[in-house]
């Protein structure tokens, strides 16, 4: 795997552009979907000659949860559910970069409420293009499903029969503009 399987990709540090970007979340909540986001992060790209050898690390806020409602928000964030007065922070770092049948991954460690796991992103390259103020700009889009048990997040409420307030499962999304440093 070569940068040229993503077409205008160079090789170099990439910078992820927080204002045209979006870390986003899924979970079930009674019999619909709750979608929330995290505001404020940082992260940085190394793309590689040899692709399987680029990285990526992401620092999230915790506390930038936003599910468009103030009073769920404040509770999510309390020792509760993500606890962020004493885990502030949600990290990923890559431990490789992987296609397969036309599909790629990108392999990593994702930290929550200070326990650490394997995830695997599936992503997809959406093209390079220059910006207004002359940047150079790449497009990433990312998912993964991940169970919140796994990082210590056990808050729910049992509801009649063997059903339950919340989901295990959180299906997460990113939308990436990085910028090439």
């Amino acid at each position: 795997m070569s940068i040229a399987t993503a077409p205008g990709l160079t090789a170099g540090t990439w910078n992820i552009d927080p204002a045209h970007s979006e870390v986003t979340f899924v979970i079930r909540h009674l019999m619909s979907k709750v979608r929330g986001s995290f505001t404020e992060f940082s992260g940085t790209v190394q793309i590689a000659e040899d692709l399987a050898a680029s990285t990526a690390t992401a620092e999230i806020s915790m506390a930038s949860i936003d599910t468009r409602h103030a009073d769920r928000d404040a509770h999510v964030r309390t020792s509760d559910v993500l606890d962020v007065e004493n885990h502030p922070t949600m990290t990923f770092a890559t431990t490789g970069v992987r296609s397969e049948g036309g599909d790629h991954y990108l392999d990593g460690d994702l930290t929550i409420k200070g326990v650490t796991r394997p995830v695997t992103l599936e992503v997809e390259f959406n093209g390079i293009g220059e910006d207004p103020w002359g940047g150079t700009r790449a497009g990433f889009s990312a998912s993964t499903t991940i169970n919140r048990k796994d990082w210590g997040i056990e808050f729910n409420i049992p509801l009649a029969g063997d059903k339950a307030l919340l989901s295990d499962k959180v299906d997460i999304q990113l939308e990436v503009q990085a910028v090439r440093a």
